[in-house]
C-alpha cells in the first residue's frame, strides 16, 4: 500500500497545492488542488474519494474530476464522508447552481457519483486496505483518517485543533508508522488558529505531548509565505520529536 502526497499546502501559488493524497491508484484522501497533478488516465482510475470535511481546499477538485472522467468510466465514483459533510456537498456544490449534480448524470439510475456515509470508528475495507475515520475538532464537522495495510499504518489528522479524543484513538494503534498533523499558522497568529480551530506551533507542542508512540511525524497545511517561519517555530517548540515538513510527491509505504 502506497500513499502519495499530491498536495499538502494551506494555499496555492507556484508549486503549492492544497490537500490531497493518492492511495495506490484508486483512492483519494481529500481532493484539493493537488488532484490536478494527476494525468487523465490517473484520474480515470479513481474509484473512491474519502473527504475529511467540506472546506474548499479539501474538495475543490471533486467537481472537476467528475466532469473530466464521467464519459470515460462505466462505474460511479464513491464519495465517503460523515453525514454532515455529504449534506454540505449536496446542498452547496452539486446543486445545479454551483455545479451539476453528478449523482443524476447521466441518470439517477446510472450515476457518475454516489455518496457513502461513514461513521467515526467504523472501518471501510477496500481490497485489504482498512480506512477508518478518526476524531477531528474543526469549525465544521470533520474527521481524520487511519490507513492500515495490516503491516503498518498512517494517521492523517485532517484539519483540527486541540483534540484529546484523537490521541485516545491514535495511542492505541500498535503498528503506527507515520503521523501527518497540521500546523496552519505561525505563533504570531495563535488567536486566529484558536478562532478557526487550527493549530500553531505552540499549540502543536501541547498536542504532541499527548502522543505516546514512536512514529515519524510530518507537518501539513502550512500557509504560503510562512513555511520556514512555522517550521522553525515547530523545531523550537517541539523538542525531541523533530517533525518534518510534508512535501509534494512524497510517498509513504505501508
Amino acid at each position: 500500500m502506497k500513499l502519495r502526497v499530491l498536495g499538502c499546502s494551506g494555499g496555492i501559488g507556484g508549486d503549492l497545492r492544497t490537500t490531497s493524497f493518492l492511495l495506490d491508484q484508486d483512492v483519494l484522501i481529500d481532493a484539493g488542488t493537488g488532484v490536478s497533478e494527476l494525468t487523465l488516465d490517473e484520474l480515470c482510475a479513481i474509484d473512491h474519494i474519502f473527504v475529511t470535511h467540506s472546506h474548499l481546499d479539501h474538495i475543490a477538485c471533486i467537481p472537476m474530476l467528475l466532469d473530466s472522467v464521467w464519459t470515460m468510466r462505466d462505474r460511479p465514483i464513491t464519495i465517503y464522508a460523515i453525514d454532515e459533510t455529504l449534506e454540505m456537498l449536496k446542498q452547496h456544490i452539486f446543486n445545479w447552481k454551483i455545479w451539476p449534480d453528478f449523482s443524476e448524470i447521466p441518470s439517477a439510475l446510472q450515476p457518475s457519483m454516489i455518496y457513502q456515509q461513514i461513521e467515526l470508528g467504523k472501518t471501510v475495507e477496500l481490497g485489504g486496505r482498512s480506512i477508518t475515520a478518526v476524531p477531528a475538532n474543526h469549525v465544521v464537522p470533520a474527521v481524520g483518517y487511519h490507513l492500515d495495510s495490516g503491516a503498518a499504518s498512517l494517521v492523517f489528522t485532517g484539519d483540527t485543533t486541540t483534540n484529546d479524543a484523537l490521541w485516545k484513538v491514535v495511542n492505541e494503534i500498535d503498528n503506527l508508522r507515520y503521523l501527518i498533523i497540521e500546523s496552519a499558522f505561525s505563533n504570531s497568529e495563535r488567536e486566529l488558529a484558536v478562532l478557526s480551530k487550527h493549530l500553531c506551533p505552540s499549540m502543536l507542542s501541547v498536542e504532541l505531548a499527548k502522543f505516546k508512540l514512536k512514529a515519524e511525524v510530518f507537518i501539513t497545511h502550512l500557509k504560503p509565505g510562512e513555511l520556514e517561519l512555522t517550521m522553525r517555530e515547530i523545531e523550537e517548540d517541539v523538542p525531541g520529536i523533530r517533525p518534518k515538513m510534508l512535501l509534494n510527491n512524497q510517498v509513504f509505504d505501508l
